[in-house]
């Protein structure tokens, strides 16, 4: 059991640092199940004040991940469109990578403001706001799941040293 829980685990951290990129994964709650996955074997001493911080933290950035882009896009004037827009850029992109992960964001936004308002130089502003606020929420996100793989790796290393 243990090795199939030790599975489910890594599977687990690698979506959610997938999920750091995907708008439809939650990548720190879902790196946080693998963390979890891990406490349950038999080679890992249980640990639930650390598994309460760690998703406490998860939790945090999740609701920052919605925050932040509205944050960016009101900041610079953008509108809910652009919000949307810049999600729909994102999922778009996901079929032209790597640069459409990276641009589709920022088409996506300004397409979403220039739907809301013809000025141009007002909805690339927004659009700029949506797409910082967007690449900060996944810097975010991707730098708090990889800080879990790291947990994960120590602690499985620690854990099942002698299997290696």
């Amino acid at each position: 059991m243990d090795i199939v829980l030790l599975i489910l685990g890594a599977l687990l951290i690698m979506l959610g640092i997938a999920g750091s990129f995907l708008p439809i994964i939650p990548g720190p709650l879902t790196s946080w199940l693998g963390l979890l996955s891990l406490q349950y074997t038999s080679k890992i001493e249980q640990d639930w004040g650390f598994l309460g911080w760690t998703l406490a933290i998860a939790i945090l950035i999740m609701i920052l991940d919605y925050l932040i882009p509205i944050w960016g896009t009101k900041a610079l004037g953008g509108t809910k469109a652009g919000a949307i827009g810049s999600t729909i850029g994102l999922v778009v992109g996901l079929f032209f990578p790597p640069f459409g992960i990276i641009f589709g964001p920022f088409v996506g936004a300004f397409a979403g403001e220039l739907s809301k308002n013809p000025n141009r130089k007002l909805a690339l502003k927004a659009a700029f706001g949506s797409f910082l606020g967007f690449l900060s929420g996944v810097f975010i996100k991707f730098i708090v799941s990889f800080i879990y793989l790291l947990f994960f790796v120590t602690a499985a290393w620690k854990g099942f040293e002698s299997w290696f």
